[in-house]
């Protein structure tokens, strides 16, 4: 007796997968859906096919409690669970409880895992399915499946083509470990790892007097949401779609080049193809595009006060 707690496409796809198995899952559990708004496509998969759903505002509450108690489960999956989920709900099915986290842990516990990894130039990663505790990530780790970085992955590239098929693969093997009762588990070694909190804000902010791999990490790992930040005439400017071209030997944020294919910067051993761009009032369009209404010209330059 399966229950799933979790969200979006990731849910929605581990729930499918063990209905396609013929897994017994009794119950879902996701977030309440907003008024006016779509149900999530973990908790739209579970009414398409019957399936009890509750979506408690929180799971702090004894009633959450003692909802998860009524569903007598075998097994809990968290498929991609951003709520706190107290260990006396993780521990009440009969085997307890397994979390996907997008990263080799005990690395990159925390809210922004696989933009981290990227962003520090790491060129491995992987998922690891683990048991829920008190701490953030901290719990047994009982599956870990390791990845490439490619050189040119992006956020979403990594998420969608690498990260999260593997994920779904790894949440249903550990039901078959559950199942055979080989749910094996290993302690994280803490001060070997890392935590870090939301990719956002400062983290996002692009200094082209930096090296240009740096950059270039860190607009891939911003890369489709949140984007990472330039600034040009005072105006902020989210990169998107780019690519890292040979160095041209000017000053660091000057732009070298204009052409159809985007706005060549160069950075620190290096320039910068910007391919696409988020404009101050949040269009997203063509970096050529965009250059050509803000008046820019070879030989303009990037702000760097603000970074």
């Amino acid at each position: 007796r399966i229950v799933i707690v979790g969200q979006q496409a990731f849910g929605a796809a581990v729930l499918q997968r063990l209905l396609d198995r013929g897994e017994n899952v009794v119950a879902v559990c996701g977030n309440p859906t907003k008024p006016g708004q779509a149900d999530d496509p973990l908790i739209s998969t579970a009414r398409n096919h019957g399936l009890e759903v509750y979506q408690p505002n929180s799971w702090k509450t004894p009633a959450a409690l003692e909802k998860m108690k009524s569903f007598q489960a075998d097994f809990c999956l968290m498929a991609y669970v951003t709520k706190y989920f107290p260990p006396e709900v993780a521990n009440t099915p009969k085997y307890g409880s397994a979390c996907f986290h997008p990263s080799l842990l005990p690395l990159h516990r925390g809210p922004s895992a696989i933009s981290w990894a990227i962003a520090m130039g790491r060129e491995t990663t992987g998922v690891t399915i683990f048991e829920p505790t008190e701490g953030l990530d901290e719990g047994p780790i009982i599956i870990q499946k390791i990845c490439e970085i490619a050189a040119d992955d992006t956020l979403g590239d990594l998420y969608s083509k690498k990260l999260f098929p593997m994920g779904v693969d790894a949440m249903v093997e550990c039901v078959d470990l559950a199942k055979t009762r080989q749910l094996s588990k290993q302690e994280q070694d803490l001060s070997r790892g890392s935590y870090e909190s939301w990719f956002r804000k400062d983290a996002v902010l692009v200094d082209f007097t930096r090296g240009v791999d740096s950059v270039y990490n860190i607009i891939r790992a911003a890369n489709p949401t949140p984007g990472a930040d330039a600034s040009y005439n005072g105006c902020t400017i989210k990169l998107y779609d780019s690519r890292k071209i040979a160095d041209k030997g000017r000053e660091p944020g000057e732009v070298v080049d204009i052409n159809d294919e985007g706005v060549l910067i160069q950075a620190q051993g290096g320039c910068i193809l910007v391919k696409r761009v988020g404009s101050p009032d949040g269009k997203r369009l063509r970096a050529s595009k965009w250059a050509s209404e803000a008046g820019m010209e070879v030989g303009s330059t990037f702000d760097s006060s603000h970074v």
